[in-house]
């Protein structure tokens, strides 16, 4: 088997494993409709406004300066989607799947993705019936928001450290599906302390890591392998450098 189709093999794989352990009958997506307490749920809704605004200006300039990227964002969001549509129950109000947000972050940097990453979890909720509007600050803090800035600060490093390509997006996407979780967690404990923060805190984190790791490796395999496929047709726009 030549070197292109085992890789074209690997994403089918990966991709089919994703699908496979992702039960179609579960309830709820990030953090379902109406579980925060309305205080919470305006308190992350207001910290994620000014990210999103400020990816959407970067947006703006990409797409400007580089029409040519537009087909690459509309995939990256595309991927997002796919992915953080696969879902495992994890615990009542939420549930562990991929993010994807790694791929776009790669790429373009993070501020992108806060809009392309909102922009999934408003249609999810909208017309799937996964996460909420209530909660959609929140879930667009964790997935949308730090996934994507802890992805590009892994890769840049790993990048700087001249760690190889595959390494680094594979770093990038796996931790930042990870912490992505770590900030789910944070959230979930805050709204529901039950007399013990770090207590809770610990509960949730180890009840999403059963099912969060495995899916955090797989994404990063994944994530990689399409970061290798774009970057063999793409080389000229990946060889540009990230604002």
């Amino acid at each position: 088997m030549k070197i292109k189709d085992k890789k074209t093999f690997l994403i089918g794989i990966i991709t089919a494993l994703l699908v496979f352990i992702t039960p179609t009958n579960a309830k709820a997506m990030h953090i379902m409709e109406g579980f925060l307490p309305k205080t919470h749920a305006i308190i992350w809704f207001l910290i994620s406004v000014p990210f999103i605004i400020f990816g959407m200006k970067k947006l703006s300039e990409i797409t400007k300066k580089n029409p040519e990227k537009k087909l690459l964002i509309a995939l990256s969001g595309a991927f997002v989607f796919l992915l953080s549509s696969l879902k495992l129950p994890a615990m009542t109000g939420s549930c562990s799947h991929p993010t994807g947000v790694g791929l776009g972050a790669v790429l373009f940097g993070p501020a992108p993705m806060f809009v392309l990453g909102t922009i999934v979890l408003l249609f999810q909720a909208l017309l799937l019936a996964h996460g909420g509007l209530t909660t959609l600050g929140a879930n667009a803090f964790s997935m949308a928001i730090v996934g994507p800035i802890v992805a590009y600060m892994v890769f840049k490093t790993l990048k700087k450290a001249k760690v190889n390509d595959y390494v680094s997006v594979f770093a990038a996407a796996a931790l930042g599906d990870l912490l992505t979780y770590m900030v789910t967690s944070f959230q979930l404990a805050m709204a529901f302390p039950a007399g013990n923060f770090g207590a809770e805190l610990l509960k949730y984190i180890t009840i999403f890591a059963i099912t969060q790791v495995p899916i955090a490796i797989m994404e990063g395999i994944l994530t990689a392998l399409i970061y290798d496929k774009v970057k063999e047709y793409e080389g000229g726009i990946l060889n540009e450098k990230v604002n």
